[in-house]
């Protein structure tokens, strides 16, 4: 007998604090308010980490803090339980998790979302895992800033030119949105530390790579080339057609065998499924779990999933998943909500849809890309989109305003030169950042 029967709270499950989980626990306690339902989440962080904002944490425009929203605040009504979900019974209606101090305990569901996000897709690349890093976490990005400054700073003081040359030279693989975002944003910071140390900004080399033929193939080919007008313009050396084959501590190999002295690599290709999703022994569609049109598990009428680590049919490209981005994900929230509620009789199920409203890239000091709607937009006008979109999209008000001054900010000073060196070698790493996604 479940407790939905004998008469006890029915008890919703939701594992993960990202977009869609955040999402869908926000709008089940409006849904559900006044009936018998409790609502717990199962994060191994209390915030919900607004990830468009991560590449102007690297930049030192914003704090780390405003981009993550504290869940106790934003979700008062909501049960958290801070930890890692290991495995789902379904038999059984639990949830295993572990917490930081690998103490565990069983969590029993009547209705289990799972929406455990992504992490970053790796592949079989000697070298990969150690000496580079990605850009998934608050950690990640505030290494990204302080490894910039400190090696800036370092290669002043190298009496080796060669050895100082490798410091000041940055890698960044991956020209879709977030990587060339952080490409643009570091750009950005270094010619700040350049313009403060006397230093020819030429002399600090950024490389940007992509096995694609085009940079930011989502905004469209016109938006995509402006795109590369301005990377280039800006002294940024983008490679298309090209990836890594091999990574050391101290350079990288490109596969036409080219060999660059580096010490800073930032992977930013793309994201794969929370490992999470392999535990459950349930169907998959490109190491998503495999969802219903109304995001429900076939075969589990009371499971449920969407975001990142689901394979969610999209009504607009028959035959296709959606692509895991936050847009998605935090609509699929909120249809993970509707169809919850109506799972426990409250309003109807609808399969999800949704209306493509465009991508907005903030390309560092005064140029943007962004198509809201359909409209092409670059340069200031852009800008001016994308930071009004963030400043809505952000959940939480306390968020907005401290995103809102630091904006205001960054137009009357210039960005902080501040390494505070919070971050450790081992806390930046991708296995930090909720396992390793690897493709062979």
């Amino acid at each position: 007998m479940t407790h939905e029967s004998a008469g006890e709270p029915t008890r919703i499950v939701v594992v993960g604090s990202g977009f869609a989980g955040f999402e869908c626990a926000r709008a089940l306690t409006r849904r559900l308010r006044g009936t018998d339902s409790r609502i717990t989440m199962i994060s191994a962080h209390d915030y919900m980490l607004y990830t468009p904002l991560l590449p102007e944490v690297a930049g030192g425009i914003l704090d780390a803090r405003f981009v993550t929203v504290p869940l106790s605040e934003a979700l008062p009504n909501v049960e958290l339980v801070k930890g890692n979900v290991d495995s789902v019974d379904f038999e059984a209606r639990t949830v295993h998790v572990t917490d930081c101090e690998q103490g565990v305990e069983d969590v029993a569901w009547d209705r289990v979302v799972l929406t455990p996000g992504s992490v970053t897709r790796l592949f079989d690349i000697p070298g990969l895992a150690e000496h580079a890093r990605g850009l998934k976490t608050p950690a990640e990005a505030l290494y990204f800033r302080d490894q910039l400054l400190t090696q800036i700073e370092l290669a002043e003081r190298d009496t080796d030119p060669s050895v100082a040359d490798a410091r000041r030279t940055v890698v960044v693989v991956g020209a879709s949105y977030a990587g060339t975002e952080l490409t643009a944003q570091l750009r950005a910071l270094a010619d700040e530390a350049a313009a403060r140390r006397n230093l020819d900004p030429a002399k600090i080399r950024f490389l940007l790579l992509d096995a694609a033929d085009k940079v930011m193939p989502e905004v469209g080919e016109k938006l995509g080339g402006k795109v590369l007008d301005v990377l280039r313009s800006r002294g940024i050396d983008v490679r298309l057609e090209t990836t890594l084959t091999e990574l050391g501590p101290e350079h990288v190999t490109l596969d036409d065998g080219t060999v660059i002295p580096t010490r800073t690599v930032a992977w930013v290709t793309g994201v794969t499924a929370s490992p999470l999703i392999d535990t459950l022994g349930l169907p998959t569609e490109k190491g998503r779990l495999t969802v219903r049109p109304d995001l429900s598990v076939e075969g589990h009428p009371d499971v449920f999933a969407g975001g990142d680590a689901a394979a969610v049919p999209d009504p607009k490209n028959s035959g296709s998943i959606t692509p895991p981005t936050a847009q998605h994900a935090v609509r699929q929230g909120q249809a993970l909500a509707s169809n919850v509620a109506a799972s426990l009789g409250v309003g109807d199920p609808k399969p999800y849809s949704h209306r493509d409203m465009g991508l907005v890239v903030d390309l560092g000091p005064g140029f943007a890309v962004a198509n809201p709607l359909g409209i092409q937009l670059s340069g200031f006008l852009a800008k001016v989109v994308t930071r009004a979109y963030h400043l809505y999209a952000m959940p939480n008000a306390a968020n907005r305003w401290a995103v809102a001054l630091a904006y205001l900010t960054d137009l009357l000073f210039p960005r902080p030169l501040v390494s505070i060196g919070l971050v450790t070698d081992s806390e930046s790493r991708f296995a930090a950042g909720e396992g390793v996604g690897a493709q062979h």
